[in-house]
């Protein structure tokens, strides 16, 4: 059995994932405080967040 907070971790790294791989797919624009961040930001988040969410669930199997 997986502890919450480990199911918790993967969701939210999931959804980042999802998140960063919708904006990469319909090309939305991102301002934060007048500066657009870069749409390799995203593809950098989408990888980061894939690799944590699947690590954390590896790790929680052990």
């Amino acid at each position: 059995m997986t502890k919450p907070f480990t199911t918790l971790a993967v969701a939210i790294f999931g959804l980042v994932t999802l998140i960063h791989v919708l904006r990469l797919i319909f090309a939305w624009d991102v301002t934060i405080s007048g500066l657009v961040v870069p749409m390799w930001v995203s593809g950098a988040g989408a990888i980061l967040g894939g690799v944590l969410a699947v690590m954390v669930k590896k790790e929680a199997r052990l």
